[in-house]
């Protein structure tokens, strides 16, 4: 089979196609033939060797992941696709079952033709140690379906950590990315009153998941309105804690899904509350999600699609980091 090898850290160029053999699946796993996968920023920040991130988290992150290349050079983080076979223990899957979902903890590999995918099922407790798999919506495609995972739980994950609440006025800076997009919708089905933050060529986009007000950062800073939110969600790592502290009321939430060290120090004995870290992925939250989207309550955003062949430009693309929701990669039409 043809996976996608990022040998060593650097431009997208460095992603090589290499023949390898096909996985087979163990008693309790299933063999996934992957139908769609995408470019994430997580991605971008692997194969450019953490660039981007603080010295000291990018030592940490390369302690982890490797240093001179990729210790599991097979990127990718969300994938769609149909089970082609299973082991002899597996029962909640069959053959032919069409499903999506995302490796979790350091796991990565779903730039490739076929997977293979433990059938335990990680919960809110244990979120690590197996991928993240469930039944595809049954209404949209698998480029659609693809593009769910990451972006979807992220946004989940941190709307919660934000502890949201129907009524609540939440404020979503970056709300034209792929977890923006999400956290913008989820922010709805909560019942919160939403302002989103973006360019000013994604207005109405934005406008069109549902947010009841948008700011355009190119001309006006939503720290100098005057309001005041019970959550700012900054998706994309670009928003100041002074600026946001101002914006904040009382017991107010920060939440960062680009977790800035710098930021959470500052905030020790602040009212403010700053969350940031790494989003957990668990079944339970994706079949919500796709429960969601079959109710037609959540919908994918994408901005780009490209053939399996051409995934150096759609690195190219997503590196100069201006994608609207998200980019997919097809491998089978």
């Amino acid at each position: 089979m043809k996976v996608i090898e990022c040998s060593k850290y650097g431009p997208p160029e460095v992603l090589q196609f290499k023949d390898v053999d096909k996985p087979t699946p163990k008693d309790n796993e299933i063999l996934i033939k992957i139908y769609s996968t995408t470019v994430t920023a997580g991605d971008i920040t692997t194969r450019s060797g953490m660039k981007g991130i603080p010295l000291l988290m990018r030592f940490f992150a390369k302690l982890m992941m490797g240093f001179g290349k990729p210790k599991k050079p097979v990127l990718g983080m969300e994938f769609s696709g149909e089970v082609e076979s299973v082991g002899k223990d597996v029962t909640l899957f069959k053959k032919g079952d069409q499903v999506f979902g995302t490796p979790t903890g350091l796991d990565v590999g779903t730039y490739a033709e076929y997977m293979c995918s433990s059938e335990k099922h990680p919960s809110k407790k244990s979120a690590f140690g197996s991928n993240v798999v469930a039944i595809k919506p049954s209404n949209i495609s698998f480029n659609e379906a693809a593009a769910v995972p990451i972006g979807g739980l992220t946004a989940l994950h941190f709307l919660r950590k934000g502890k949201i609440e129907s009524s609540q006025k939440v404020l979503i800076y970056g709300a034209s990315g792929s977890v923006g997009t999400y956290a913008v919708q989820l922010a709805k089905h909560f019942g919160a009153e939403v302002t989103g933050v973006c360019s000013t060529t994604n207005l109405e986009m934005v406008k069109s998941l549902g947010a009841d007000k948008v700011i355009d950062y190119t001309q006006e800073d939503f720290s100098k309105r005057g309001e005041t939110y019970d959550i700012v969600f900054d998706t994309v790592g670009k928003s100041s804690y002074s600026d946001v502290k101002k914006s904040l009321k009382k017991k107010g939430f920060y939440l960062q899904a680009v977790m800035k060290l710098g930021q959470m120090i500052r905030s020790i004995g602040s009212s403010i509350k700053v969350v940031g870290g790494v989003a957990t992925e668990n079944t339970e939250d994706l079949i919500l999600l796709k429960e969601l989207i079959e109710a037609g309550k959540l919908k994918a955003v994408i901005d780009k699609r490209y053939p399996f062949e051409e995934i150096v430009e759609a690195h190219r693309y997503v590196d100069q980091r201006h994608k609207k929701g998200n980019v997919v990669i097809t491998l089978v039409e």
